[in-house]
């Protein structure tokens, strides 16, 4: 699996430092509060979530959503998001905050502020590990964010290619013929 990988993009130590940081600028901004809700993206996001959680200092509980905008089989995404699985609690006046693995194109993350602005929690915000610039077709703010990365195939640490390589412990480059359609 390693032999798949062109490059190493960012280590586990940089990963480690970077989502404990990320964590107490989290505590910090929700000091006071009751109860945060993080609403972890499925499948991508739970081992960044897992983590980040184990570095908070305010009081939180857990919910999963799961969404695709990539049609089956396929590694481009359509810009139509579906969901999969919703959130099973309320987040009416609830400060909720929305954990993504990558921001590409913006359209998930997009929608997701318009979709969970409609259960009317008392704030809504996100986190993400990393972001592709580069890519993004709508323009979406993201409130933390861990990583700026080029326009390349990424997986590990919950980024995968047909579910495969989110176990490895850092972020790296899949190498193009792995993913790429084979010339005949």
């Amino acid at each position: 699996m390693n032999g798949d990988i062109e490059r190493i993009l960012i280590d586990a130590e940089t990963i480690a430092a970077k989502v404990e940081e990320m964590a107490g600028q989290i505590s910090a901004a929700y000091q006071g509060v009751d109860e945060l809700i993080l609403v972890c993206i499925l499948n991508g996001a739970f081992r960044f979530t897992a983590d980040l959680e184990a570095h908070l200092n305010v009081p939180y509980n857990i919910d999963f959503m799961s969404l695709s905008s990539y049609p089956t089989a396929s590694t481009v995404a359509t810009g139509e998001v579906r969901v999969l699985l919703d959130v099973k609690n309320s987040l009416h006046g609830k400060h909720v905050l929305i954990i993504e693995d990558i921001i590409d194109t913006g359209h998930t993350l997009n929608y997701l502020y318009q979709m969970l602005g409609t259960k009317h929690p008392a704030s809504l915000r996100s986190c993400a590990l990393v972001s592709k610039t580069d890519m993004r077709e709508v323009e979406v703010h993201v409130d933390w964010l861990g990583f700026h990365v080029p326009n390349e195939w990424l997986v590990g640490y919950g980024l995968d290619w047909h579910n495969q390589y989110r176990m490895l412990p850092y972020i790296g480059v899949l190498k193009p013929e792995v993913y790429a359609p084979k010339k005949s």
